[in-house]
């Protein structure tokens, strides 16, 4: 007779309410203040458990002062009807003395035998009225909480909090007040009779008694020899069709942009029974979203074959054949940071001591000018050693030997190398005085590439921030919010030198270079910077994708459908921004190609004529502290 939901509020908390199916009346269950999910009913139907973010401690920043929350969240209950008493209301601790009672005579008669009753039925009363009162704090620790499921006085739940290093799989007991680990699981789910349970664990699963105490897995469930007798046909319409209604429900647009949205499932779905495989279809229904004429709607995914790869080892170096002795020379070795393993050069390695224009005269023994193609002798050796013979020149007299161990992907490699260039031509260019950070995303990665480079260039009089072929991702507020920052008064202390306050700053003009790879936050990016007035943008017109995408929902072949479902307009509410169009640059400037293979970045020269312009009048110095004062 009760739902249980929890809900995202307009601008505001997500709230936990009560929905009567009787009355078809919802109610409050928590207040606005805090966010709320993850209901749950006792299974005696006498209290709603849920999970709430109001446990604050601060974390705070080692690059800045600022600070973050982590582990919010902890489990909370309310009764829900008043008569109903709190599990953990002050108990008694007074010793009361039972009256001896005499043994009864026994009649002789048999007792008659009881049957079981079944499945008692649970009635779930509640008094809406100062329902949010009712709240009572389980004594958990703050972490991230789910999977809330109520047996008897037992509560069994999932945490995963920052300090856990697999989520735990935990239960309270509401009777002894006392929580127990009973072992790291990933999930689990509790049969209907509550007797047994089924756990799923680093990849595998198990069906398990109810626990009481720490789980001991004897026996795994064996899928390996599942076999699922599929009709791919019926399959793939199945899915064909849901990939129109999930476009159909979550499109950001109710309109689906003035197409008759049946209509186009009927154009397209005599398609699908010629479909024979998982590629067509994938092409199908990409033809049929792509009537949409919107970015960031994809399609991909499924059961179908993936050749295994095999990867070749990689030498983190441009190689070339020397064409008089036949042998490989190393034409430029890319730098790395060998003390960061995503970032390794492995002939840049210690004890290695090559130089671009040795030669490789020899792999594992194999002579390189027999060798049409060097990577032959490096198939499937990424991580493992390689022996390589190497001399200054092409000759095995005077050579030596030296163990490597190659990698499987120099791309982070060729990055950072681009980057350590362009930083170095601007500091060459502007005399140390401008910054550069170049962002390739706007995810994890793009922001860790942005803390690493700004602010160890806090010092700089001015900057280039440069998100040409930025892939997008959520982070862009972040970046933003440091960009823009304004100088408010100036900070010193004894034995320092003045700082501005805010300190996490760059005091001076700021430009940006995008160019038509600037995607998705990669086009927000500049959106802001130019509407925020934080500096000129520099290249060409962004890629122009801003409807943004959340997770796919399941498909029944594993499959995946991205489906744009918020937009961005101005704050006029006059017009849609960006999508299908892109970011306007201030000044337009596109590379030459064959300039760019030469190692001229046209971009970024004019971003750099274009500082020092700016500079030249707008920059900024701290002035020394007045004299102190005499008190």
């Amino acid at each position: 007779k009760w739902i249980a939901y929890a809900k995202p509020e307009v601008k505001g908390m997500t709230k936990v309410y009560l929905y009567s199916l009787e009355s078809g009346k919802k109610y409050p269950v928590t207040e606005g203040w805090y966010d709320s999910y993850a209901p749950a009913f006792s299974s005696d139907g006498k209290y709603l458990f849920f999970v709430s973010d109001r446990d604050f401690n601060p974390i705070y920043s080692q690059i800045e002062w600022n600070y973050a929350y982590r582990d919010m969240a902890k489990l909370y209950l309310v009764t829900l009807a008043k008569d109903v008493k709190s599990p953990f209301e002050p108990q008694s601790d007074e010793v009361t003395v039972k009256k001896e009672e005499k043994p009864r005579k026994k009649s002789g008669k048999k007792k008659p035998e009881k049957k079981p009753s079944g499945k008692k039925k649970v009635t779930v009363k509640v008094d809406p009225d100062g329902l949010s009162q009712r709240l009572v704090g389980i004594p958990v620790k703050g972490a991230a909480y789910r999977n809330l499921v109520s047996v008897g006085d037992n509560l069994y739940y999932i945490r995963n909090g920052s300090k856990d290093e697999k989520p735990l799989l935990l239960m309270y007991d509401l009777k002894k007040k006392k929580e127990t680990e009973l072992g790291q699981i990933n999930g689990f789910e509790i049969s209907a009779d509550m007797k047994k349970m089924l756990v799923s664990q680093n990849r595998s699963y198990a069906i398990i008694d109810l626990p009481k105490g720490k789980i001991q897995i004897k026996e795994k469930l064996n899928l390996g020899d599942m076999t699922v007798h599929l009709n791919r046909k019926a399959e793939w319409k199945q899915i064909f069709t849901e990939c129109w209604r999930q476009m159909r429900e979550f499109f950001y647009a109710p309109n689906m942009h003035g197409l008759n949205w049946k209509a186009v499932r009927e154009k397209y779905a005599p398609l699908v029974s010629h479909v024979h495989h998982r590629a067509d279809l994938t092409y199908v229904i990409g033809e049929m979203i792509g009537e949409l004429n919107i970015g960031h709607a994809y399609v991909g995914g499924g059961d179908m074959p993936r050749a295994k790869r095999t990867k070749t080892g990689l030498l983190g170096a441009k190689l070339e054949k020397d064409p008089q002795s036949g042998y490989f020379r190393i034409k430029k070795i890319l730098r790395g940071q060998n003390w960061n393993r995503s970032l390794r050069s492995p002939l840049t390695e210690i004890g290695v001591n090559v130089s671009e224009g040795d030669y490789i005269l020899e792999v594992n023994g194999k002579p390189t000018n027999k060798m049409d193609n060097i990577y032959q002798s490096l198939v499937n050796t990424a991580g493992k050693q390689v022996q390589l013979k190497v001399n200054g020149k092409a000759q095995l007299t005077g050579s030596r030997t030296v163990t490597v161990v190659p990698i499987g992907d120099e791309a982070d490699l060729y990055y950072f190398d681009w980057v350590q260039n362009n930083i170095q031509k601007v500091n060459k260019a502007t005399g140390g005085k401008v910054g550069y950070i170049h962002v390739p995303d706007m995810g994890p990665r793009g922001l860790n590439e942005f803390v690493k480079y700004y602010y160890p260039q806090l010092q700089k009089k001015a900057l280039i921030i440069d998100v040409r072929g930025n892939g997008g991702g959520n982070v862009s507020p972040m970046l933003i919010e440091r960009l823009r920052r304004e100088v408010s008064m100036i900070e010193i202390a004894r034995n320092t030198t003045p700082t501005t306050e805010p300190s996490a700053m760059v005091w001076g003009p700021k430009v940006c270079l995008m160019d038509e790879f600037s995607a998705s936050d990669g086009d927000l990016f500049p959106y802001q910077f130019k509407k925020l007035k934080i500096g000129k943008l520099i290249g060409k017109r962004s890629w122009g994708g801003v409807v943004g995408i959340r997770g796919s929902l399941p498909l029944l072949d594993g499959g995946y459908l991205r489906k744009p479902e918020f937009s961005r307009y101005d704050v006029e509410g006059k017009k849609w921004v960006i999508e299908g169009h892109g970011v306007e640059p201030d000044i337009y400037v596109d590379n030459d190609p064959a300039k760019e293979y030469a190692g001229e970045d046209q971009q970024l020269n004019r971003a750099i004529e274009e500082i020092m312009k700016e500079l030249a009048t707008q920059e900024k110095t701290i002035p020394p502290p007045p004299p102190y004062p005499v008190k």
